[in-house]
């Protein structure tokens, strides 16, 4: 922070004096902010942004907000507040990432205006210079570019926020500062609730008052209680959730003391490292394998040692400045250094957002020693300052390439194995992204490739499971979804993934075992209350379909599948118009389904109530739905010539049903090629077909 109290004061307001000064420093750098940030504007959605926003059933259901604080349903930590906003931005502008960039974005610009103010308040010298090393700075890409780092930037505003309105309680010249302590308490909490990390604050408190040579005595000691109590009643929360909601247990997490230590020293200086020399960023870093045997390990903890004698023997030239940015950087850092087990640490000990609030320290140290080497060198202050202004222009260069592997989800985990080849998680992903696309072979060449790196990942083996069951290999797909529950039987993604492999081999009863053991596990599972609908109409439970439909239509009503299988129910049910009512909402989601445009197209072309047939409409949809499959789907081509045949162009219809015909004798469907024969001959005769009435 500061070098000496003499120095600090000469610089204090370098280069920044005036107001008109401080309003063009405040837009020109929420302006490079923004800017920097260009490519990740329009990135979408990445990795666990599936579990926060588009698949978090706690944005959209009834009672989520109440879900949100005073439930343990959230996908992840306790993170109320983050998942509050997110519920806001779905009401606002629903799944487009665009929006929930953009409030990344501003609250990243916020912060670094807030460390700026902060240190200002606090006399640190270049606090300007630190304000936009702290914007601009590629480490934080990670915290802004990823939508659900949210709960880092979010805490990060509250949490400056509090420690502005605490310095401003110990500021003497304050009137009724108690309201300002208040104010503080409120601050931290909603800090806490966004992300509990937060936790650390109390020491933060502490080094401001000894930054500012006050006197640290029971009085405010006892001021600081109420702030260590929450932070610590969270910090166990957040300990207890880990454990038992995440799932640290087990020999990955049950390292010692010793072994904490080590990956905690070490974690220090590779943070540091990297922002000194933000080289080859990268999402997941190689995770490092740590023993107390290993003499090499201990080097960074010994280092670290001798340079904190070397700080405290130091202090009396250099000033409090280099121990309270080295305190801060370390106790910011320590709920994440892994003296405490998180579950990510099974991919990697270190990542870049986890030193989002940290790095202050270290770069309030620098900017305070270049403003004061510019307020001794006075001759030199605009050599000085311009060499300031290009390194921060090279570190907003820096922040727009890093950005740039964030604006696109297969980029980011491409990029991530070429920085990281052994990362076998990113390999896992990328088969997410691959099977998305269609690319099912090479999905599959990924999801193989991660299990033989991490050979008890049940996720990748469900993964597989899914992706062979789409190519038809049903009887090995159902060894890799049987696997993946016998490793994790308490995964719900897991069961659905078996439950659609028994359901693709018939065997309907077991697959409605593993959804309703799905939905015992989680609830609101959107996808279990799907599918459990699909196998309950599979065996004419019709009621129970409707039900789940309902279901998982009242927590995300945008689930157009879930509203077709809905629609086929009701239909079935005999009430036509609610389903036809169904079908045209499922179109208004989803136009180019294929399910509900065949469907809708075969009721008002065939149904034995004139009031619901519209054959001019039923033709136009059929056709739609007869595009996109290309010509090649035999339901479809069976609607179309049932479409042509309402609108009285009965040798077109016999054209189209023949064409259909030929196709159900090359599939082996005897019983559709059956009915064909009989529909070509109504046709022939100049009648429409009818369906029976239920």
């Amino acid at each position: 922070m500061i070098h000496s109290r003499e120095m600090s004061y000469r610089v204090t307001s370098w280069p920044l004096g005036s107001r008109s000064r401080v309003w063009l420093f405040v837009l020109i750098l929420a302006a490079a902010t923004v800017f920097a940030y260009r490519p990740a504007w329009h990135g979408g959605f990445l990795w666990d942004d599936d579990a926060y926003v588009t698949n978090n059933e706690l944005l959209t259901a009834r009672d989520g907000l109440r879900r949100i604080w005073f439930s343990f349903d959230s996908p992840s930590q306790y993170f109320p507040l983050v998942y509050t906003t997110f519920r806001i931005e779905h009401a606002l502008w629903g799944l487009n990432p665009l929006g929930y960039h953009w409030v990344n974005i501003l609250l990243h610009v916020a912060n670094a205006l807030l460390v700026w103010r902060l240190l200002a308040r606090l006399n640190v010298p270049g606090a300007w210079l630190a304000g936009a090393i702290f914007a601009l700075h590629p480490v934080q890409v990670e915290s802004v570019a990823w939508i659900t780092e949210r709960k880092n930037v979010l805490m990060g505003c509250f949490f400056l926020l509090t420690l502005l309105a605490w310095a401003v309680f110990v500021d003497e010249r304050t009137k009724r500062p108690w309201r300002f302590y208040g104010l503080a308490l409120v601050l931290y909490g909603l800090a806490l609730s966004a992300k509990t990390t937060a936790c650390t604050l109390p020491a933060a408190l502490l080094l401001i008052l000894w930054l500012q040579r006050k006197r640290i005595n029971w009085e405010s000691i006892l001021q600081i209680v109420p702030f260590f109590l929450l932070g610590l009643g969270m910090g166990l929360v957040a300990v207890w959730w880990e454990r038992y909601h995440q799932g640290t247990r087990g020999a990955l997490f049950a390292l010692g003391p010793i072994e904490r230590i080590l990956i905690a020293s070490r974690a220090v200086w590779f943070y540091l490292g990297k922002l000194i020399w933000p080289s080859t960023l990268t999402f997941i870093y190689p995770r490092w394998t740590i023993s107390p045997t290993h003499l090499l390990d201990y080097v960074w903890l010994l280092t670290a040692v001798g340079l904190c004698a070397a700080i405290y023997f130091a202090r009396r030239y250099v000033g409090r400045g280099v121990e309270v940015a080295a305190v801060f950087f370390v106790a910011t850092l320590s709920p994440v250094s892994g003296l405490i087990m998180l579950y990510t640490f099974r991919y990697a000990f270190v990542a870049d957002h986890y030193q989002y609030l940290a790095c202050i320290g270290p770069i309030a140290l620098v900017s305070a020693g270049v403003a004061s080497l510019a307020g001794t060198f006075e001759r030199s202050r605009p050599l000085i300052f311009g060499t300031a202004v290009a390194m921060v222009a090279t570190l907003a260069v820096l922040t727009w390439r890093q950005s740039t592997m964030y604006a696109d989800i297969e980029a980011l985990w491409r990029t991530t194995l070429a920085r990281n080849p052994t990362c076998w998680m990113a390999h896992n992903n990328l088969g997410i992204v691959l099977f998305q696309k269609g690319e099912i072979d090479e999905a599959i060449a990924h999801y193989r490739k991660t299990l033989q790196m991490q050979p008890d990942f049940s996720d990748a083996d469900y993964n597989l499971g899914n992706a062979l069951l789409q190519k038809g290999e049903t009887d090995e797909a159902l060894l890799y979804c049987q696997k993946a529950v016998m490793l994790q039987p308490f995964d719900p993604d897991a069961q659905v993934a078996l439950g659609n492999v028994l359901f693709q081999k018939r065997l309907v009863d077991d697959a409605i075992v593993r959804y309703e053991t799905a939905l015992a596990l989680r609830p609101y599972y959107v996808i279990a209350l799907y599918s459990l609908s699909t196998a309950l109409l599979q065996k004419g439970e019709l009621d129970a379909a409707i039900s789940h439909c309902r279901a998982a239509l009242s927590i995300q009503p945008e689930h157009a599948e879930a509203r077709i299988n809905l629609a086929i129910a009701l239909d079935q049910k005999g009430q036509v118009s609610d389903a036809i009512m169904n079908y045209e909402k499922a179109l208004t989601i989803s136009p180019r389904s294929v399910p509900a445009l065949n469907n809708l197209a075969w009721i008002l072309a065939t149904c034995s109530n004139a009031s619901s047939r519209n054959g001019n409409k039923a033709l136009e949809l059929a056709r739609q739905a007869d595009q996109f499959s290309s010509g090649a789907n035999l339901i479809v081509r069976r609607t179309l010539a049932a479409a042509y045949a309402e609108t009285g162009q009965f040798a077109k219809a016999i054209e189209i049903a023949r064409d259909a015909l030929r196709l159900a004798e090359a599939q082996g469907d005897s019983a559709l090629a059956a009915q064909l024969q009989k529909e070509i001959a109504i046709y022939q005769a100049g009648s429409p077909y009818r369906e029976a009435p239920n």
